[in-house]
């Protein structure tokens, strides 16, 4: 099956020591290797988990990386360029415009 040029959304919510966190990056990973393109979520928890290495190597790699700024505020974590901060309006967008649509919780 082609997958080049599909557009995939993952939505994560769970902290980065949960095994969905990570089990959503390794899908990203190899989504981007067979040149899909990639828009991932951080919402709830997994704001924790931006300064991540592994999903910040995936930004440069070319997955577009969001999070929630709500969410952010409540924990504590900084608005920073690690990722394009907003609001669920995005979660909204992504849900209409990709082809598919992951949450991992």
């Amino acid at each position: 099956m082609q997958l080049t040029g599909k557009k995939l959304g993952l939505l994560l919510s769970v902290a980065p020591n949960h095994p969905n966190f990570q089990h959503g990056l390794r899908l990203a990973e190899a989504a981007v290797r067979r040149g899909v393109h990639v828009y991932l979520y951080c919402i709830d928890e997994a704001v924790r988990g931006l300064e991540d290495p592994q999903l910040q190597e995936l930004k440069t790699q070319g997955v577009n990386l969001f999070a929630c700024a709500y969410g952010a505020q409540n924990r504590g974590v900084a608005i920073s360029d690690l990722a394009a901060f907003s609001g669920l309006t995005v979660v909204s967008d992504l849900l209409a415009s990709t082809d598919r649509f992951i949450a991992l919780n």
